[in-house]
């Protein structure tokens, strides 16, 4: 097919979790529709889905301190953490159905319970972890979170962490129980197969590489199958973009007005990984501790425990690094190339505004072994760096957009969906959460792109039944979600941890 037009209804770009739980969700939306994926690589979840290329979080705010930052007043503000913990009560809602509904076998293969912690060292971020407890307690999603600052407590919770730590100053730590570790490549390559189960085409080596208008208000993709070195045209009225950090060059190319005065500065990011079985025995939870004094929020240290393609293994990090490309597989000219005449002053107000964030990744680029084993050993102080390998993570692509509250070129933590006012048309970016809140921002989509089915809301209160509902404010319907889920995916319920704590 060098010059015919190939119609689908919906086109997804991307062979990540994000197109496979959209397209999953379609499909049980509306069975009847030609779907079709396009992946660049020769297989799925290459990229930032990869359990080795993220940190497999199930983000749920449960030990994540930067979602709970401290007010002037002292009080911390737990508004941030509520939600992104609903959000990962909903992805976990929908993994549930699709393992009751006999679609998704063995769970365990990709979701598995993992204690959470948080650790922080000193008076004054022990006081501010105290509160942080008290604050979120008081939520049902949080019950069970214990704090202690019992340096024999605390043995027991991370016996690995404690082991050899001189006493100089106060520790602490929260725990919970009804954490989970994530092999997201492994759940996204369970949703393809699901998909092409039922008759969804996925295009593995096809690259796209221009979307435009047609006259008639459908885009046209022009695909090229890199394996035969073809070029192939496909037309759909709806394109989602869930590329990774390719979806911004991609985005660029269709010229709607809500891709412009956006831009992305992509960071790249490097853990020490440990394999060595009597190491990662002596540790069986995610601690996370707090980022360094003008250190950005992707770079918070953290010691985790991993179940990847069934085998434990500890990752520490993550320390940053500066790399053009937007993909590990992509091109040093990426950042440049994102660079055009209408986002150009949003990029260079960004630069301006971040000059701590370039100072630090310049100090993260430099950083020397010897430094890279102190920082492991402020975590793990009988740590040989022997027994830790070097595993490059994925690139993560920070989103820069002009706001009303911070002005032009403001760099975005978090994830974003940029989405053509006529719906037809939407765009993933940016970092974290993102894969742990994949549900949610779907749904988001579907709401922005699909309003002329409202008839979909039932079908989607069968895969999600707390849908339009806010959990916190539904402690009964939480706690009868939390069994049932947790029965489905072999996870520890909210009153299992309670009870084991």
């Amino acid at each position: 097919m060098n010059s015919g037009m190939d119609r689908t209804d919906v086109i997804l770009i991307g062979g990540g979790i994000m197109s496979a739980t959209l397209a999953t969700i379609l499909k049980e939306l509306k069975p009847e529709w030609n779907i079709k994926i396009f992946e660049k690589l020769d297989k799925s979840a290459q990229e930032s889905s990869d359990a080795w290329n993220n940190a497999g979080t199930g983000h749920s705010a449960l030990c994540e301190l930067n979602y709970t930052p401290e007010q002037a007043d002292g009080s911390v503000d737990i508004t941030k953490a509520v939600k992104i913990n609903e959000q990962f009560q909903i992805s976990k809602q929908f993994w549930a159905h699709l393992v009751e509904q006999g679609m998704i076998e063995k769970p365990s293969d990709f979701i598995m319970s993992v204690p959470h912690l948080s650790f922080v060292e000193g008076s004054q971020n022990v006081n501010f972890l105290r509160k942080r407890v008290d604050a979120l307690t008081a939520n049902p999603l949080f019950d069970g979170m214990e704090f202690s600052d019992d340096v024999e407590t605390l043995k027991q919770w991370m016996p690995l962490m404690m082991e050899g730590r001189g006493q100089t100053e106060p520790v602490a730590a929260s725990k919970i129980d009804t954490g989970t570790d994530i092999d997201f490549g492994n759940l996204t390559r369970k949703l393809i197969a699901l998909l092409e189960e039922k008759g969804v085409e996925v295009h593995y080596e096809h690259a796209v590489e221009d979307i435009r208008r047609t006259e008639g208000g459908n885009w046209q993709l022009k695909v090229k199958d890199l394996q035969n070195d073809k070029n192939e045209y496909h037309t759909t009225p709806f394109v989602f973009i869930g590329a990774g950090g390719g979806s911004l060059p991609l985005l660029q190319k269709t010229g709607i007005q809500e891709s412009k005065n956006i831009g992305g500065f992509p960071v790249s990011g490097v853990f020490l990984a440990c394999q060595d079985p009597e190491v990662v025995e002596k540790h069986n939870a995610k601690v996370y501790g707090k980022a360094k004094v003008g250190a950005p929020p992707m770079s918070v240290p953290h010691l985790d425990t991993r179940y990847i393609d069934g085998k434990r293994s500890l990752l520490f990090g993550p320390f940053a690094g500066f790399s053009p490309k937007f993909l590990k597989t992509g091109s040093y000219l990426d950042l440049l190339g994102s660079v055009k005449p209408y986002n150009v002053f949003t990029m260079l107000s960004a630069g301006t505004k971040e000059m701590g964030l370039t100072k630090y990744l310049i100090q993260q680029v430099l950083q020397s072994d010897e430094s890279r084993e102190a920082d492991l050993r402020a975590f793990i102080p009988t740590a040989n760096i022997a027994d830790w390998d070097t595993v490059v993570a994925g690139q993560r692509v920070q989103v820069i957009k002009d706001t009303e509250e911070n002005g032009k070129g403001t760099l975005q933590f978090g994830t974003e969906v940029i989405t053509a006012q006529d719906g037809s048309i939407s765009a993933l970016l940016g970092a974290s959460p993102g894969a742990s809140v994949s549900v949610d921002i779907i749904l988001d989509v579907l709401s922005r792109c699909f309003d002329e089915f409202p008839e979909w809301e039932d079908k989607i209160r069968e895969m999600i039944p707390s849908y339009g509902q806010s959990l916190s404010d539904n402690p009964e319907l939480f706690k009868e979600l939390d069994e049932k889920i947790a029965e489905k995916l072999g996870l520890t319920s909210h009153e299992e941890g309670a009870l084991s704590g």
